[in-house]
């Protein structure tokens, strides 16, 4: 049977991104071999080929068949909180299985205790507000007692959620990365939440199963940009329950979350432009909801008020990293191959289904559609963009797989207008397998 034309298109959307990464894949290597300067093994991946199985594969397959055979019917017909709470767990069960095909401690436990991540630095947080009074003194590598790469690179909520986490008992990196597994899976939800509210209910649910078994699940399992992921998405969904319901509460909420992203990493103050798109597709309700102003902006000065008067600068931070980060490999990572291979690396962990999804949402603004498609469209490219913009920047070169997950989290909705989820949901659980049994992740 010949597929029809849209059919067609989707498959040459999704060959296209399949292209992309090949091309990634063998200049990268080229580069790498002969003038060292990618600083990556596998490119445009920090990774290692490593074939391998582990304790978490048997899981893994299991997961995967299920979330191709009944993740759509279940999506369908369960209750809506039922479905928050069902996605939520079963994002957890698919980052943890997969993570486990590393073992225990190499996929879990030991992620955010090497040498350049945040628990190893602990012990210098003994004294809160003197570290952070002092944090941007030891940004820039040469000054006394500089901070781990991971540490340096955001805004000391950052390292200051894991020094909490151990205060309250909860030490050691198995806490720490199942800290981040399930608050980072709830970025499931905060999605679906906020489609219900801007676009309809059916996009949502349709837009389920794939927000759960995404392949950028190999990377939240364990990343901190999962939980920041998490932290960012629900500022979001919050904004477009206050604005829709309305809510002084949710206003407030989302306020001090998107705060709080801004305080976890510089790079998250792009989410204002997912913001923008809330207000866009909510203008016809702000003249009647203007009120919800003041409470949003009250809860937005909350977390920069504290920082503030402990003695953090955030713009004097983010000047530093600058500094910081052309001190170190991304003052060498060219540019010239980045600007487009950090682009292979999203194909990655938002798959091909996105990328044929991605197509369709494009075209419906093109063609100037109006209804919940063009709606869920709009909150899709301002992710897009936000995503490009920080690509552009050039302080983010490589690594990307793991930094760009809050964005991947937005792209993962356009999977929702594609008119046959289970041969698009195969093709995206089985390229995460994939690139979790053949390559050793680096983050």
């Amino acid at each position: 049977m010949t597929p029809r034309p849209a059919a067609r298109r989707d498959l040459y959307a999704a060959g296209a991104a399949a292209l992309l990464v090949a091309v990634a894949v063998l200049v990268g290597r080229r580069i790498q071999d002969a003038d060292h300067t990618l600083f990556v093994h596998w490119p445009p991946l920090l990774a290692d080929w490593d074939p391998h199985l582990g304790p978490g594969t048997p899981a893994a397959l299991v997961l995967a068949a299920a979330a191709v055979v009944y993740g759509p019917p279940l999506a369908a017909r369960l209750p809506w909180r039922w479905l928050l709470a069902a996605g939520w767990a079963a994002a957890v069960a698919w980052i943890v299985s997969l993570a486990l095909v590393d073992g225990w401690q190499r996929g879990i436990a030991g992620r955010l205790t090497t040498r350049n991540e945040y628990l190893r630095v602990i012990g210098r947080f003994s004294d809160i507000p003197a570290a952070l009074h002092d944090f941007t003194r030891h940004i820039v590598s040469g000054s006394p007692a500089p901070w781990p790469a991971h540490v340096a690179g955001h805004p000391p909520a950052a390292t200051l959620t894991f020094v909490l986490l151990d205060r309250i008992g909860l030490r050691g990196g198995g806490w720490a990365g199942m800290w981040c597994v399930v608050v980072g899976a709830s970025g499931c939800a905060a999605v679906l939440v906020a489609l219900r509210a801007l676009a309809d209910e059916t996009l949502a649910r349709r837009a389920a199963p794939f927000l759960v078994a995404a392949p950028a699940a190999v990377w939240q399992g364990t990343s901190a940009d999962g939980y920041f992921a998490a932290v960012a998405a629900w500022s979001v969904a919050l904004l477009a329950v206050a604005l829709t319901r309305p809510s002084p509460w949710a206003a407030a909420a989302s306020g001090l979350l998107f705060g709080l992203t801004c305080y976890l990493s510089y790079g998250l103050t792009l989410f204002a432009l997912l913001g923008a798109a809330v207000l866009v597709l909510t203008r016809r309700e702000l003249p009647h909801r203007r009120r919800l102003l003041p409470p949003f902006l009250a809860g937005l000065a909350v977390v920069p008020a504290v920082f503030t008067l402990a003695g953090f600068d955030w713009w004097e931070g983010y000047r530093l990293l600058t500094v910081r980060y052309y001190q170190g490999v991304g003052g060498v990572r060219p540019y010239g191959y980045w600007v487009w291979a950090d682009l292979a690396c999203v194909v990655l962990i938002t798959g091909p289904a996105t990328a044929a999804g991605l197509y369709r949402a494009g075209a419906a603004l093109l063609r100037r559609r109006t209804g919940s498609r063009a709606r869920l469209a709009v909150l899709v490219s301002a992710a897009l963009l936000a995503l490009l913009l920080a690509d552009l920047s050039g302080l983010s070169k490589a690594e990307t797989e793991r930094i760009w997950l809050p964005f991947a989290l937005w792209l993962l909705p356009a999977c929702a207008l594609l008119p046959r989820p289970r041969p698009w949901l195969a093709a995206q659980v089985l390229l995460a397998l994939l690139l979790n049994h053949l390559l050793l992740i680096g983050w």
